[in-house]
C-alpha cells in the first residue's frame, strides 16, 4: 500500500463548505457520502442542514448515495429523512466493492464520482482504492466518541501530518480546488 493511498485528494473543513455547483459544472454527477461525523455527529438524526444539502444536490442533478459500515436501521432512517439519495449499509469500507456497487447504483463511474468522508482508514482509503476522488472533511463531533474512533483519529493525525508535508513540498495533487 502506497502512503498516497491514504491521502485524500482534497481536505476541507466541512461537507457543507464544498461547492457542489462547481463540481457539477466540472462534470461530476455522483456523490457518495459517509454518514456519521461527515454529515452529522455519530448516531445523530438528519438535521435541517443535511436535508437542505441533499435537496440542493438533487436540484443540481447529482445522484447521491450513503455508503456506511453501519447496520441498515441507522442508514435507512437517515436516508428517509434526507430523501434524495439511496444507500448501502454494511459496506465493509475500506473495501473497494461498496464504492463500485455505489457507482453502479447511481449510474456513474470513477471519472464523475466523488466520495466525501471523515476517516482516512475507512473512507479515504476505500475511495482511493476504488479510483474515486476522495474528499476528507473534518469530523462533525459531539462531546463523546467511541473508543475505537478515538484510536483511529490518533493514527489519522500522523497520516494527516504526512499529507500536509506532501501538499507543501510534494507534487500538487489538487488539480481542481473544491472552493
Amino acid at each position: 500500500m502506497s502512503k498516497r493511498n491514504l491521502y485524500p485528494r482534497d481536505y476541507v473543513d466541512s461537507t457543507y463548505s464544498i461547492d457542489f455547483k462547481k463540481l457539477y459544472d466540472q462534470g461530476y454527477r455522483g456523490v457518495i457520502f459517509d454518514v456519521d461525523n461527515t454529515l452529522v455527529p455519530h448516531n445523530a438524526p438528519a438535521d435541517d442542514r443535511a436535508k437542505a444539502l441533499f435537496k440542493e444536490l438533487h436540484d443540481l442533478g447529482f445522484q447521491a448515495l450513503l455508503l456506511s459500515n453501519n447496520k441498515e436501521p441507522r442508514v435507512k432512517t437517515f436516508k428517509e429523512a434526507v430523501e434524495y439519495c439511496t444507500y448501502i449499509y454494511k459496506a465493509n469500507k475500506p473495501s473497494a466493492s461498496g464504492y463500485k456497487k455505489a457507482m453502479e447504483q447511481m449510474g456513474t463511474d470513477v471519472t464523475n464520482t466523488i466520495f466525501v468522508g471523515d476517516q482516512i482508514l475507512t473512507d479515504v482509503w476505500g475511495a482511493n482504492r476504488a479510483g474515486i476522488r476522495s474528499v476528507m472533511v473534518k469530523p462533525v463531533l459531539k462531546w463523546k466518541e467511541e473508543i475505537q474512533i478515538i484510536f483511529k483519529r490518533f493514527l489519522e493525525a500522523f497520516i494527516l501530518l504526512g499529507y500536509r508535508i506532501y501538499k507543501l513540498y510534494g507534487k500538487n495533487i489538487n488539480k481542481v480546488p473544491l472552493k
